[in-house]
C-alpha cells in the first residue's frame, strides 16, 4: 500500500517549566534559599509563571491537594543574581553586605513592578518597612506576603542559565536574571526596550562534562541587575 500524506494529526509538547530566554512572567512567590558552600549566603528566589497558555495543562499548584487546581502557565524558579548573597569582598577589593544588596534588589523590582501598573504601592510598601524588621529572612517574607497580595503584574524578564543533567538524565536549567550592560537591565515594562534581549552565545552556560571540584570567592558579587533607570533616589 502507497504512503498517504493526509490525515497526518500534528503532535505539539508544551513544556510546563520556562527555559533561559525572554519572557512575560508574574512572581508567584518570593524566598531566600541558603547557599550551602558559603556560610549564611543566600539565594533569593522568584518563582514565576507565564501569562496563560491556551489549551494547556500545568503542574499542580499543591501534589498533596490537587482540589488547588493547576498552574495556567509554564512556571519555574529564578535567582535574583546567579551569584549568592554573602557578606564579603570581592576579588577587587569592593566590601559586600548581603541584607544590604538583598534590599538593592527589592527596591529595584519595587519601582519597576510600579512602573508597569502605573502606581506606586510597591515603592510606598517599600518605604513603610523602614525599621519594621529585624532580619532580612523577615523582610523577604513580609515582600513575599505583598507581592503575593491582590492582582498580580506581569513584568519582561530576560533569563539566563547553566544545564544541568537531572537525576532522570534530563538537560535542565539554573536560571537567574542575566547581568545589565550597555544600558539595558534584566526586566522592566512590558513594552520596555531597556530590557536585555536574550543571546544564548552570552546568557547560557551549556552543559560541560568536566566536573566541578570546588567552589571559590566567585559565588559573592554585588547584584549586578539593578538598574539606575528604576533608582528611587
Amino acid at each position: 500500500m502507497a504512503l498517504s500524506t493526509k490525515d497526518l494529526q500534528e503532535s505539539a509538547s508544551v513544556r510546563k517549566t520556562i527555559a533561559p530566554g525572554n519572557h512575560i512572567l508574574k512572581i508567584n512567590s518570593v524566598t531566600l534559599e541558603p547557599f550551602k558552600f558559603i556560610e549564611n549566603a543566600y539565594h533569593l528566589m522568584l518563582n514565576m509563571e507565564t501569562e496563560p497558555l491556551k489549551d494547556f495543562e500545568g503542574f499542580l499548584i499543591d501534589q498533596e491537594n490537587p482540589d488547588t487546581g493547576r498552574y495556567t502557565g509554564q512556571i519555574g524558579r529564578v535567582k535574583a543574581n546567579r551569584y549568592a548573597y554573602a557578606d564579603g569582598e570581592t576579588k577587587s577589593g569592593i566590601k559586600v553586605e548581603r541584607d544590604r544588596s538583598i534590599l538593592m534588589f527589592l527596591k529595584t523590582l519595587c519601582k519597576a513592578l510600579d512602573s508597569s501598573e502605573g502606581e506606586e504601592r510597591f515603592v510606598k510598601w517599600f518605604s513603610a518597612q523602614d525599621g519594621k524588621h529585624e532580619t532580612i529572612e523577615e523582610f523577604v517574607e513580609a515582600f513575599n506576603t505583598e507581592v503575593t497580595t491582590g492582582e498580580k503584574v506581569y513584568l519582561a524578564f530576560c533569563i539566563g542559565g547553566k544545564e544541568y543533567e537531572n537525576k532522570n538524565g534530563y538537560t535542565n536549567y539554573d536560571m537567574y536574571l542575566v547581568k545589565s550592560r550597555g544600558g539595558k537591565y534584566a526586566f522592566g515594562n512590558n513594552d520596555s526596550e531597556k530590557v536585555m534581549t536574550y543571546n544564548e552565545k552570552e546568557h547560557l552556560i551549556k552543559l560541560s562534562v568536566k566536573n566541578v571540584s570546588s567552589f571559590g570567592d566567585e559565588d559573592i558579587s554585588i547584584p549586578s541587575n539593578t538598574s539606575n533607570d528604576f533608582s528611587l533616589d
